[in-house]
């Protein structure tokens, strides 16, 4: 008969083989339910309000305020497309196409280039830390498969479109709309939403409300890729 030492160790092994298919189980559940339920808060939303307070910034506060996507209007969904992911609607998740494409720029010495979907930074945003470990690009590609496995497309626009920083502690369409344009998501100009998604590769660098040359110039371009993909009649391409 094994004594308690051997039946210890069978039963950490058990908890040891059991751990993955709870981390699938509760992982699956969590984003099975935000297809369904809107976050309040992203971890990135979360993260950000902990720092200002670790520095000492008790004044410091989120600007959040959720829109559905009929609510927002088409421009901007439309124009986040056409500036981070072109390739969304075919996609499962991950474009190898820019992911080699910025390995060839990258190595040959030019400016540093990422090829994240939307898909990608949905997972980032809505539910990891910030950094650049394996650990976290691990977890971060679990999401990323969960989120075009368990939700449609227009879901995964509609929380991009809500969770993404568009100024600092200003995230999502509507809080930006207010913050920046004195208006509603749903009244956002083609010009608007294509400034809004031109600040995304570093909201607290630019201006939306006050664009410089650069902001200017990506704009426009955006703009002209919103009217190469077909305008808002796009989106109605969306599963």
């Amino acid at each position: 008969m094994p004594g308690p030492p051997r039946r210890r160790r069978r039963r950490w092994w058990r908890w040891l083989l059991a751990l993955p298919l709870l981390w699938v189980l509760v992982t699956g559940l969590q984003v099975l339910a935000l297809r369904f339920v809107d976050p309040p808060f992203s971890a990135f939303m979360a993260a950000r309000q902990l720092a200002a307070w670790r520095q000492g910034d008790w004044d410091y506060g989120i600007v959040h305020d959720w829109r559905d996507l009929e609510r927002i209007a088409p421009s901007l969904p439309l124009a986040l497309v056409a500036a981070e992911d072109q390739n969304f609607p075919v996609h499962h998740g991950f474009d190898f196409e820019a992911i080699a494409k910025a390995r060839r720029n990258n190595a040959r010495g030019r400016k540093l280039r990422g090829a994240s979907t939307i898909s990608q930074q949905v997972a980032k945003n809505l539910f990891l830390w910030s950094g650049r470990s394996w650990v976290r690009k691990g977890v971060e590609a679990w999401y990323t498969v969960l989120i075009e496995a368990l939700w449609p497309k227009r879901r995964i626009l509609e929380v991009y479109a809500n969770i993404a920083e568009f100024g600092d502690g200003v995230y999502g369409a509507q809080a930006a709309a207010r913050s920046f344009f004195g208006k509603d998501a749903s009244g956002l100009s083609p010009a608007e939403s294509a400034r809004l998604a031109a600040v995304l590769p570093s909201p607290r660098r630019y201006d939306a409300r006050n664009p410089g040359p650069y902001v200017r110039r990506r704009s426009a371009n955006i703009q002209r890729q919103m009217r190469h993909l077909g305008g808002s009649a796009y989106l109605e391409t969306l599963d």
